[in-house]
């Protein structure tokens, strides 16, 4: 099945200034400027939320992965051709990418952090790709559903974390904070999950549990409130706002 893309990057590959065959090189133009367009609007929206890896970490990949692509189609001697692999160097990008976005990722007791800065890196990667090999309207589709995802679902996302707080508590030491946090639980009428307890290097308690509720009334700013006026505890937070 022939593609719009495939179309187009034939019509202008096929162009030609007297011997010169011209229409590569402004297929490889293209594919460079449309990554920069598309990867930067991916790196804006993360450098708007403050994240680690923000605009100028995604355009470099974008970047590198639409130039990496076009080297595999175009970058081989001709006596090379029926011997090489075009997919070869993509998959290496895949894997190379795949390390990149794990360094974004942080763990604590409370869980993880960077998740979808490393999975936005690693689409990325994917729209440069795109545009190496010509699949321009793939690359602006994926971006633009990209975009949407990563800014209306936050949203939906938002909505739904307040049924389900991932709360952290500091608490100083031989203070019954999680009998106490139980009994609030049990008064608002919810669940606590995933309950984990560590020790910090200044001796205090990190409590961090997921405040699953069963009413419709639920207030996790209420909450708060209550466990803030427990004895013994430091400080209490949410992570769902800046998991992101």
């Amino acid at each position: 099945m022939t593609t719009i893309d495939q179309i187009i990057a034939e019509k202008i590959g096929s162009w030609y200034v007297g011997e010169w065959p011209i229409g590569n090189f402004f297929l490889c133009l293209i594919a460079m400027v449309l990554s920069v367009i598309l990867c930067g609007a991916i790196g804006i929206e993360r450098e708007r939320r403050g994240r680690s890896a923000g605009l100028r970490t995604h355009l470099l990949v974008g970047m590198g992965s639409c130039l990496i692509m076009i080297i595999s189609i175009y970058g081989f001697p001709q006596a090379f051709q029926e011997r090489r692999d075009v997919a070869r160097l993509a998959a290496g990008i895949i894997t190379g990418v795949g390390f990149l976005g794990a360094g974004t990722i942080i763990y604590r007791n409370s869980g993880a952090k960077g998740l979808t800065t490393a999975a936005t890196i690693w689409i990325t990667m994917a729209i440069g790709l795109a545009c190496g090999s010509m699949n321009f309207i793939l690359a602006t589709g994926g971006t633009i559903l990209m975009l949407l995802v990563l800014v209306l679902f936050r949203r939906i996302e938002a909505r739904l974390n307040k049924k389900s707080p991932l709360v952290i508590i500091q608490s100083k030491d031989n203070y019954p904070v999680v009998a106490s946090l139980i009994m609030i639980a049990e008064e608002m009428d919810c669940s606590v999950n995933e309950l984990q307890v560590g020790h910090l290097e200044s001796g205090a308690l990190e409590i961090t549990f997921y405040a699953i509720s069963h009413s419709k009334d639920f207030d996790v700013t209420e909450l708060i409130k209550r466990l803030q006026a427990v004895d013994g505890v430091i400080y209490v937070s949410l992570l769902n706002s800046h998991k992101a």
